[in-house]
Order: structure tokens, then sequence, then C-alpha cells
């Protein structure tokens, strides 16, 4: 009789717990229906991810190897680099180039140079040698000129034949005289003529070697200044690092950066950069600090967009500089970044899906207490809206259409011109400043 008894009971009791949950369930899913038109401070803002830099760094870099010295290499590859985020002294190890390609230039111009010494050198003598052979058949020849001359004189009396034959020994002893010395000068101006190229060419490859010798002694790279050390990223975003290549047109191999002053870079879509302007305030989170709280103000605005690689969207780099001085803070350290757009101090606002509107634009919400509420909404944000007129904080308003709306009160009809006014000043591009002032006159 008991046991029957013991059954009922526990039938009951689960129908009561049943019945108990559903209420609960209920009332959970009635309240999840409704938000409370709340009253404070709203914030309008753009909030975008990005990342620490410091404002100022110095450059660590290689030798110069273009301006004003004769080296051709365009590459040179970092053989060794330290670990980054170093923390160095003046004067300290950097970095190792890759001096193969240098070296080799190196030795070949030096073979060269040896060649063309060498080369000068034997020409140097030769043109003595050539040009005392010279000098000698001229001697020669004017001697030959003086027999000639006296062989003339001395033929006055003689038969006209023998005169004549003297004067023509005589003019072809100076014609010949006169070749040699013309001669002579053309071969003298010849051959100084190539020593003066020789001696170029030993004087441009001796700067060359000169040039290569200061450049390879200049491939160990040390510390110009205290620091941590940070790797410099390419046009392409790619950190430069051992066996990464720089050139003539930048030779940074590492940066050190200030980090007394840092910045938070972050990328702004065209669609929302008309809203950021410089001095504007910023909440700055750091995620390797979560507890931590940064303030800034927006210190750069790209006036040119770009696109950034894999994307292509355009955006607009903007520079926000962090208040204060923390040294936890370091380049590279992902941030995320608030920038307040407008802030209003007393502001009656909801979330933004709550306004509805029917076919005649007229916005309107939902109330709990069966109300239908022609409202005059205001700025909005990411989730919420302002609500100007028609709405008191506290009130409870739908989230979404509930049912039966056609049993809801319409109020608040009173507020239908003032929309409508106001639609009117947006068409035309009166400012709600503009409309004020034409109010009232």
């Amino acid at each position: 009789m008991k046991k029957p008894l013991i059954i009922t009971g526990s039938i009951f009791t689960a129908f009561l717990l049943l019945f108990v949950f559903n209420k609960l369930a209920s009332k959970k899913i009635s309240d999840d229906m409704f938000t409370e038109a709340r009253n404070g401070e709203f914030e309008i803002s753009v909030i975008t991810a990005g990342e620490l830099i410091a404002e100022r760094s110095i450059d660590i870099k290689g030798p110069e190897m273009a301006r004003g010295r004769d080296i051709r290499a365009t590459q040179v590859k970092i053989q060794d680099l330290i670990p980054e985020g170093t923390m160095v002294q003046e004067g300290d190890y950097i970095a190792t180039l890759d001096r193969t390609e240098l070296s080799n230039n190196l030795k070949d111009a030096n073979e060269y140079l040896a060649a063309l010494k060498n080369n000068l050198h034997m020409r140097i003598l030769d043109t003595t040698v050539q040009l005392f052979d010279y000098r000698n058949e001229i001697i020669n020849q004017r001697y030959r000129v003086s027999e000639t001359e006296m062989t003339l004189r001395n033929s006055k009396y003689e038969a006209p034949s023998i005169i004549r034959q003297a004067e023509i020994n005589f003019d072809q002893a100076k014609r010949v005289l006169d070749q040699r010395l013309r001669g002579y000068m053309r071969r003298q101006a010849q051959l100084k003529n190539d020593i003066y190229n020789l001696n170029f060419w030993v004087k441009r490859l001796e700067k060359r070697v000169n040039d290569l010798e200061e450049v390879l002694a200049d491939f160990t790279i040390t510390a110009p200044a205290s620091g941590m050390i940070m790797y410099k990223r390419d046009w392409r975003g790619n950190k430069r690092k051992t066996g990464s290549n720089i050139d003539a047109r930048d030779r940074v191999v590492a940066i050190l950066p200030d980090l007394s002053s840092m910045l938070s870079k972050i990328y702004i879509s065209e669609v929302d950069i008309s809203k950021i302007q410089k001095g504007q305030k910023v909440d700055v989170k750091v995620d390797a600090f979560p507890k931590k709280a940064f303030k800034g103000q927006v210190s750069y605005v790209a006036n040119i967009g770009e696109k950034l690689p894999n994307t292509n969207d355009k955006v607009f780099e903007v520079q926000i500089r962090i208040d204060g001085n923390d040294p936890a803070l370091r380049p590279s350290m992902t941030t995320g970044n608030k920038i307040i757009i407008k802030s209003f101090d007393n502001a009656v606002f909801i979330p933004a899906e709550c306004v509805q509107a029917g076919i005649d634009s007229i916005p309107f919400v939902y109330l709990k207490n069966g109300i239908k509420q022609v409202v005059i909404p205001g700025e909005s944000n990411e989730k919420n809206m302002i609500i100007e007129r028609g709405l008191k904080a506290g009130a409870m308003v739908y989230l979404t259409n509930p049912e039966e709306t056609d049993k809801f009160r319409l109020e608040g009809e009173d507020l239908i011109p003032v929309l409508k006014k106001k639609a009117h000043d947006r068409k035309h591009g009166v400012s709600s400043t503009e409309a004020a002032l034409q109010g009232s006159y």
C-alpha cells in the first residue's frame, strides 16, 4: 500500500519541479526580450588593433658603398646578427656582413692594379729608349744639314751642275731634319698620352682598392649608442635578419628605438578615416598587459591611403602617441585602440536594434507597457543609439518586434513634425546648428 503512495508522491514532485522550471525559463525568456533605456556617458568611437613602435629611433647602418666610392656591389648579405631584443652598450658588437663578394673584388682589383703598374713602368722605360733614339737621329741629321750646307758654300766656284746638286742635297737634308723633328714631337705626344692613360687607370684602381679596403673594414658593425636592438622591417613588412640583404639605397641593418616615447600604429579603413583627426583622445590596451590601461591621442593621420599586403582594402596609417613613459612597453607589442570620436555626458541610449521604422520611415520603439513610442534618434556607435526625445531612462524596451504589434498603443505623434523637419534639413544640407538658429528668428 505504501509503494503506490511513494510512486504517486514522486510523480507529483516531478510535475511540480517541471512546472517551476518552466515558469523560471519563461521568465528568463521574457526578460531577455527587453532592455532598459540607460542614462549616462555615451561614446562614439573607432576600435581597431595595432602595434607599438618607437616615435624616434637610431638606424644602425652598414658602410656607405655608393656615394663617392668606386664600388659596384648592389647588395650585401647579413652574415650574422645578434638576437632581437638584446640590450647593448655603445660600441658593442651588432652584426657582420658577408665579405665574400667584395673580398673577391678587392683581390681582382689588386691583381689588375699590379699588372697596370707593371705596364706603366715598362711603357716609361720604352718611351725613354724610343725618344733617346729619336733625339740621336735628329742630332745626326743636323750634322748632315751642316755638311751639305758647307758643301754648297764651297761649290760656288764649281760648275753649275755641281752647285745644283749641292743645293738639292742641302734642301733634302733640311726636309729630313724637319720630318725627324715633327716625328719626334708626334711620338713624344703619343707616348705621353699613353702614359697619362695608364697612370689614370692606375690611380683609379688605387682608389678602388682603397675604397674596398675601407668598406670591408666596416663590415663588422657596432652599436652607435646604448639601447635595445630591434630588427628593421623592409617595405614588405618582413624583418631583416641573418641571411637578409642590404643595398646602397637602404643600408639599415637594425634599429635602436627610443623607448621613452612610444606610438601605437594602426590602419583605419577609408570608410572611417574622415572621422579621425589629430588630437582625438584614445584609450589604448596592450595585449601583453591586460590589466593595464593607457591613454593617448592621435598624433598623425596619413593623407594618402595604401593597400596592405594580401588585401585589396585601402587603409590610412594613423599614429597614436602614448601618454607618459612606461618601461614595460616594447616595440611590436599588439595594441587595442579605441579612438574617441565624440562623447556625451548625459544621454539616454538603447541598443540600435530596438529602433524600428515603418513604411513612412518614422522611427519608434515598442515598450514593455504596451506602448508603441515614436522617438527622435541621435548619434550612434557600434552597439547603441542615443534617443534625443521620446524615451526616458529606465523604460523597458523590446529588443525585437513583439507578437501582436497591432495591440500596442501609439504615442509621441507630436514628435512626427520634428522628425520630418530634421529629414528635410538633412536632405537640403542644413546642419542642426543652422536649423536651431533658423528656428530662433
